[in-house]
């Protein structure tokens, strides 16, 4: 294949990538939009394979380690739950951010192309530049793939003087880079590029482990925006149009959605990166300094008065969290809602932005549940039909529907946009115990004289609901 035929199949592939997201941002033409994006990055690999830089002789390699990757995805994408989806995400950032550290040495060693001056200086910046993204993407997606699927704890790490510990760490990486423009061989540039390397990999696992569980949907989506600058970086050192045209488009749709995740959540970016959100509300303290009694009592509820609730209603909304996710219970939640709507029962659903793990998660369920797009409504779409609402039944969310955001000033989550469940005529929230959620702040939702707790798994319960609207 020619140079100007690979460049034709670039633009088109870039095309495609562009055509993508405008298909995922609406449910309705995602199915689409993935489409593209496959024939996209086919055309793109295919173009690169046999495009005029591949030699014949390191063809095997090629399609040997296309082989290998394209297994582990394909035994990926047929093993991995839905529920493990937030983890498998950081995971894959964190490869983006190893290719980008491992193509950067790779790129500072190869002397087959000599560059001298300007040429030189800008080629190392890139090098120098695209290694330290690549290698905070890579550390800090590791500590999010682990604090998703619970091997790291959800509470943040403060370590004392944290910010100038950073602030410490930035001016040493500056200086260090000086060092290896400066550096008269490859030899003597290795040097600080590795120590930059390993400053960049602390401060990416000292970054991520100061966030708290509560600002992880925000940490996803900023990986995911790391991860494309890593590429766009990469792109820059191989001069490979695409990988920069690619990676720009991803960094920057990360970051605009990390943006409107942090508007959702009333932070802003800055802080969620300074870190601390999520470690648990300090008990608040009654006159004479004992712990605050809960005000109201928790009154429980069983699946058959849970169902009899439902049946009565007109106007049904239903607010699926992360342990929706965790009890696999999406597809009852569609059988009761057909069965509700058989009834004449009007059921939607209120799906807040940063419900589940990651951007996303709750609408991916209901879609492989096949819940139509037409009743699942976002949270400013929603919110003022709550007192109109005969029945509100949370499933297996917490923070996203917790009254201190909009009661208590003096709570950590005060400000944050929620789901004002409390507000229609009964509220039923099902959880498996009374324990706080992922932000670790309790919520005075479940002890709401409208509301009702059903206690148990979420699919188990469900289902015994579901038989009692059957029955």
């Amino acid at each position: 294949m020619s140079q100007s035929l690979a460049t034709v199949a670039y633009l088109g592939a870039a095309i495609l990538f562009i055509l993508s997201l405008g298909g995922l941002s609406n449910p309705e033409t995602s199915r689409r939009g993935n489409l593209l994006g496959m024939v996209g990055m086919a055309l793109a690999v295919l173009a690169t394979v046999f495009g005029p830089r591949v030699s014949p002789s390191g063809m095997a390699w090629i399609v040997g380690a296309l082989a290998i990757g394209g297994g582990i995805g394909l035994y990926a994408a047929r093993v991995v739950k839905m529920t493990q989806m937030p983890e498998l995400v950081a995971l894959m950032h964190s490869l983006v951010g190893l290719a980008a550290c491992l193509v950067g040495f790779a790129s500072y060693v190869d002397t087959a192309v000599p560059l001298t001056g300007v040429e030189k200086t800008i080629h190392e910046v890139e090098i120098y530049v695209g290694i330290l993204i690549g290698a905070i993407t890579f550390s800090g997606s590791l500590i999010a793939f682990g604090k998703l699927n619970g091997r790291i704890g959800g509470k943040p790490l403060l370590l004392p003087a944290r910010h100038w510990l950073n602030l410490v760490a930035l001016l040493v990486v500056i200086w260090f880079g000086k060092e290896f423009l400066a550096a008269p061989d490859v030899q003597s540039g290795m040097v600080p590029l590795i120590v930059m390397t390993v400053i960049a990999l602390l401060f990416g696992i000292h970054m991520v482990m100061a966030i708290g569980g509560a600002d992880m949907p925000v940490v996803v989506s900023m990986l995911n925006s790391y991860s494309g600058w890593a590429a766009a970086a990469t792109g820059f050192m191989l001069s490979n149009d695409l990988l920069i045209v690619t990676g720009a488009l991803v960094g920057s749709s990360g970051a605009i959605l990390s943006y409107i995740m942090c508007n959702a959540m009333n932070r802003n970016f800055i802080s969620v990166i300074a870190g601390g959100f999520g470690g648990g509300a300090p008990a608040k303290k009654a006159a004479g300094g004992q712990p605050a009694e809960p005000q109201g009592e928790v009154v429980p509820v069983s699946s058959q008065e849970a169902a009899e609730l439902l049946r009565q209603s007109k106007e049904v909304v239903i607010v699926p969290g992360y342990g929706m996710a965790v009890a696999q219970a999406q597809h009852t939640v569609f059988e009761i809602t057909q069965t509700l709507r058989e009834q004449g029962v009007n059921v939607r659903f209120a799906i807040h932005p940063v419900a589940g793990r990651m951007p996303g998660h709750m609408n991916v369920l209901l879609a492989e549940a096949k819940v139509p797009y037409d009743i699942v409504m976002e949270m400013d779409e929603i919110n003022d039909d709550f007192p109109d609402t005969d029945v509100a039944i949370v499933i297996g969310a917490n923070d996203i529907v917790n009254p201190s955001a909009a009661e208590d000033p003096d709570s950590p989550i005060a400000g944050m946009p929620v789901l004002e469940v409390w507000k229609a005529k009964t509220s039923i929230v099902m959880k498996r115990s009374m324990a706080s959620g992922y932000a670790g702040v309790d919520n005075p939702l479940f002890y709401k004289e409208n509301n009702r707790m059903l206690f148990g798994d979420a699919k188990k319960m469900l289902d015994e609901v579901l038989g009692a609207l059957k029955g």
